[in-house]
């Protein structure tokens, strides 16, 4: 299944634990969409997300059920480590 990164801006600050995590993770369930982690900003007001799942629709479909922003979502390929190398992200 592809991986992609979604770029989030909120409105407020997103609290941290993020309380609606577990509901967010049964929409995702529900989307065959699968949340692997997140980066917060500083200012709790950006996020950086990398999920696996079937397509950016599924994506944004998850995001829109729960309430949540998707400024732009991209596919990659894997992560490129400090030795040069392409590491797959499966």
């Amino acid at each position: 299944m592809p991986f992609f990164v979604i770029e989030r801006n909120y409105v407020e600050r997103v609290g941290v634990p993020l309380e609606a995590a577990p509901g967010i993770n049964v929409i995702n369930d529900e989307e065959d969409v699968r949340w692997l982690y997140s980066f917060l900003s500083i200012d709790h007001r950006k996020s950086y997300c990398l999920y696996e799942a079937p397509s950016i629709e599924a994506i944004r479909s998850a995001a829109a059920r729960a309430g949540l922003p998707v400024d732009s979502v991209v596919e990659v390929e894997g992560r490129i480590l400090p030795s040069g190398e392409l590491s797959p992200l499966t």
